[in-house]
C-alpha cells in the first residue's frame, strides 16, 4: 500500500518543480526590444530636486571672460602694466562727420591712435582712411558691415574678415594683424580660426560708453576713472544712425591732457603690445 502512494506524491513534486522552472525561465527573459526603462515603476523613489542630469548639464558657450582666460595670447583686453602707456582706440570708422574731427584733435595733440575700420565704410570714404595712414595711425579690422559675428556661419564670418582685410590692404599697404569684433562679441571657433591666421583679437578694458550719447564730462569721467598702465581705451569716431558722438569728440583733448599730465604715454596698439601692425 505504501508504494502505491509514494509514486503519485513524487510525481506531483516533480511536476510542481517543472512548473516553477518554466515560470523562472519566463521571468528572466530579456526586456523585449523597444521597451523603455522608464516603464519601471519608481514611485517610491524620491525624484531629483532640479531634474535629470541632462536637463542641467547641457553644454553652454564660454563667456567672453572665459574665452579671454583660455586664449590669453590671442584674445586681449589690455597691454602690460609694466610701463606707463595706454592706447587710444576708435571703432566704427570712418564716417565724414565725426572721424575727421577726431583726426584733427589727434593731429593737433601729436598723438597716434588705433582705428578699427568697417569695410563698407572704407569703401565709402577711402580718402579718410588714407589720411589716417598718412598721419601715422594704425588701422585694424572691424568686420565688413558690423555684423554680430557669433550669429554668422563659418563661411560668412571668414568672408567678413578676409574682405575687409583686402580693402584695408589696398589703402594701407598691409594686411592688419589686429581685429576687434563688433560689440566685442566672438565665439570660440572664431577665435581659433583667427589664431590660425596669426591675428590678434583686441577688445578693451576701459569703455567710454560714448555710444550712449554722453556729454563730454561723462565720457571723460568714464575713461579717467578706470584707466591704468596698459589700458586699452574704447571710444568711437563714427556711429550708427542717430548716434551723437559730440561728447566723445569734445572729451578727447581733455583726456589726452590729463593722461599726459599724469606721466602717461599715449601709444598705438602695436606699440603697447610690442607686435607688428600687419603683414
Amino acid at each position: 500500500m505504501k508504494a502505491i502512494w509514494i509514486i503519485p506524491i513524487f510525481a506531483l513534486l516533480v511536476c510542481s518543480g517543472c512548473g516553477q522552472y518554466k515560470t523562472n525561465q519566463v521571468s528572466h527573459q530579456a526586456t523585449p526590444k523597444g521597451t523603455a526603462y522608464n516603464n519601471i515603476k519608481t514611485s517610491q523613489t524620491p525624484d531629483l530636486l532640479d531634474g535629470p542630469e541632462g536637463a542641467i548639464r547641457n553644454p553652454h558657450p564660454l563667456s567672453l571672460a572665459d574665452l579671454h582666460a583660455k586664449y590669453k595670447s590671442t584674445f586681449l583686453l589690455s597691454g602690460p602694466s609694466s610701463k606707463r602707456e595706454v592706447a587710444l582706440t576708435f571703432d566704427d570708422v570712418p564716417d565724414d562727420k565725426f572721424t575727421p574731427r577726431v583726426l584733427d584733435i589727434l593731429k593737433s595733440e601729436g598723438v597716434k591712435a588705433t582705428f578699427f575700420l568697417i569695410g563698407n565704410r572704407v569703401e565709402a570714404h577711402p580718402e579718410i582712411v588714407q589720411r589716417m595712414i598718412n598721419e601715422g595711425h594704425v588701422v585694424g579690422n572691424h568686420s565688413y558691415n558690423h555684423a554680430n559675428l557669433p550669429k554668422l556661419s563659418d563661411v560668412d564670418f571668414r568672408n567678413q574678415v578676409v574682405k575687409t582685410d583686402n580693402i584695408i590692404r589696398s589703402i594701407s599697404g598691409y594686411t592688419p594683424k589686429f581685429i576687434r569684433p563688433p560689440y566685442g562679441n566672438i565665439s570660440e571657433t572664431q577665435i581659433q580660426w583667427l589664431a590660425s591666421q596669426h591675428k590678434t583679437i583686441v577688445n578693451w578694458n576701459v569703455d567710454s560708453l560714448d555710444w550712449k550719447g554722453l556729454n563730454a564730462e561723462q565720457v571723460k569721467t568714464n575713461v579717467l576713472a578706470h584707466v591704468h598702465p596698459g589700458s586699452i581705451i574704447l571710444q568711437h569716431a563714427a556711429g550708427g544712425a542717430g548716434e551723437d558722438l559730440t561728447g566723445s569728440v569734445q572729451a578727447l583733448p581733455e583726456i589726452i591732457k590729463k593722461l599726459r599730465h599724469d606721466g602717461v604715454k599715449l601709444v598705438t596698439i602695436p606699440e603697447l603690445l610690442n607686435l607688428p601692425a600687419g603683414t
